[in-house]
């Protein structure tokens, strides 16, 4: 058989198609995986896009002015700093003038509390974007107990101060209550204080599961009134500037009719700060560490050697997802701040104080 004289320059041509061809393929390819990154990268900003203006729409109060609701940098452990140091700060009313300040009802309103009844309920979260320390949902047994109504206010714990001489708060000049504020709850309280105020009402502080019970119920829902943010039903996030009074969001209340769980102020519980069966949280969020200065620019965290206590509910100061009734915050118990506060529970109804 005889080989037509153009077959071998078919054949190189086709050898040079063949490696233009794979250029062609390699260059295809590497286009491809540009494509896919540009794409992963795009998917990323457009999530991020989403998540802030979700951030965004759950905002209480107009973005334009953020700059004037951002805290100091150790704003807080100033006012610490300073509560501490008055320690010994003497009462500023009397017995009977604190009785003046609200009618019999209004006493008996603010002195009420809710039986939670005994069962079991899912506590904590498994949501992703969830902080690590609320993770796992797990089901909690708990028996019945009673737990206050309202967060306890400053008229509250003015009875408390003129019968104990304990400190008042540090934003009460001279011992007394800011004008207006009666029946906002209390605030630049530590854990310490307010379980000294618990004892003397012949009550405790609540445990951290009695606490999210009664915020949520057993359907295991986000928020007090069920797994919408809706900014008119809670005081969060600067829209107003400040605390309210324990009752001025009746439409936030719990499945139980408890009050003012989601803002207003955090609230200390009777548990230490620790991790949930199962939880992938390191272990080191859980040790509680102190900041110590090196230098005039450096900074060192060192362990404490004491546990932090965890504060439910979120404030008036938080973010909307702070307000999520699994959250949990947490601080050292001799830590005091403008919006901290508390509430008590009881095994068994407690009407009024006890002297």
């Amino acid at each position: 058989m005889t080989i037509p004289p153009s077959s071998g320059r078919n054949k190189a041509l086709s050898e040079k198609e063949a490696a233009l061809r794979r250029r062609y393929l390699s260059a295809t390819l590497i286009l491809c995986f540009v494509i896919v990154g540009i794409g992963a990268v795009l998917l990323t900003l457009t999530q991020g896009r989403a998540r802030m203006g979700d951030m965004r729409a759950r905002a209480t109060y107009d973005l334009k002015e953020e700059a004037l609701h951002i805290r100091a940098a150790g704003e807080d452990l100033v006012l610490h700093r300073e509560h501490e140091a008055r320690k010994k700060q003497a009462a500023g009313y009397t017995t009977a003038e604190i009785e003046n300040f609200l009618s019999p009802e209004q006493w008996n309103e603010i002195e009420s509390m809710v039986m939670i009844p005994t069962g079991s309920f899912s506590m904590g979260t498994d949501m992703e974007r969830a902080d690590i320390q609320n993770r796992p949902k797990h089901v909690v047994q708990v028996p019945a107990f009673w737990i206050d109504k309202y967060p306890v206010t400053n008229a509250q714990y003015a009875r408390f101060v003129a019968a104990t001489s304990h400190r008042p708060p540090l934003h009460w000049k001279n011992g007394k209550i800011p004008e207006g504020t009666l029946l906002r709850p209390v605030t630049m309280v530590s854990w310490h204080d307010a379980s000294a105020y618990a004892k003397w009402a012949g009550k405790r502080l609540p445990t951290e599961a009695e606490w999210e019970k009664a915020a949520r119920g057993t359907d295991g829902r986000r928020w007090p009134w069920g797994n919408r943010m809706e900014p008119d039903r809670l005081n969060t996030y600067y829209n107003v500037g400040s605390t309210t009074d324990v009752n001025a969001y009746p439409r936030g209340a719990s499945p139980y009719g408890v009050m003012d769980m989601a803002g207003n102020v955090n609230e200390w519980t009777s548990d230490d700060f620790a991790p949930y069966p199962g939880t992938d949280a390191p272990p080191d969020l859980f040790a509680g560490k102190i900041v110590r200065p090196t230098s005039d620019k450096e900074i060192e965290i060192i362990p404490a050697g004491r546990n932090y206590k965890v504060l439910r509910g979120g404030s008036w100061k938080g973010d909307p997802f702070s307000t999520a009734v699994f959250h949990r915050n947490f601080a050292f118990a001799n830590f005091a701040s403008d919006f901290f506060g508390f509430r008590c529970a009881s095994n068994q109804q407690v009407k009024g104080h006890t002297e």
